[in-house]
């Protein structure tokens, strides 16, 4: 009977994996599923509200009687705002690692002290910080 189920449910599975490979149509027809919008009115769309916002900047820029900002203006300051974005990144990334660094001296110092002080109690020498970090890394400790 387990014999039998088997072979119907991988027939059954099969049968809809080749259904779905090499039926004529896809699934966006057979649903009739079309996109809102084409990709072309999506960029104009796109196109149009930055002309908006650009727009719209340039009247309060006016209004303070300040020049205008250009496309190209706009778009050096956007790529000086993403460096700063980036190097503020690098920098946050740079002190997080140090961090870890500094918690990971931590720990191998309190592992180191408890250690030595199960060396002291057996009598036996305790170990410098540099033979316990070769110790540790060469996986006998």
């Amino acid at each position: 009977m387990v014999l039998i189920m088997t072979i119907v449910v991988g027939g059954l599975l099969l049968w809809v994996v080749f259904l779905g490979l090499y039926h004529p149509r896809s699934g966006a027809d057979v649903l009739d599923w079309r996109p809102t919008r084409s990709p072309e009115l999506e960029a104009q769309n796109e196109i149009d509200d930055m002309d908006q916002m650009l727009e719209a900047a340039n009247e309060r820029r006016r209004a303070r009687g300040e020049a205008e900002l250009t496309e190209a203006e706009l778009e050096s300051r956007v790529l000086e705002d993403r460096r700063e974005q980036h190097a503020r990144r690098q920098a946050y990334l740079a002190e997080q690692a140090d961090e870890s660094e500094a918690a990971v001296r931590a720990d191998v110092e309190q592992m180191l002290e408890r250690v030595n002080a199960g060396r002291r109690r057996r009598g036996e020498r305790e170990l410098t910080a540099d033979e316990y970090r070769a110790q540790i890394e060469s996986g006998s400790g």
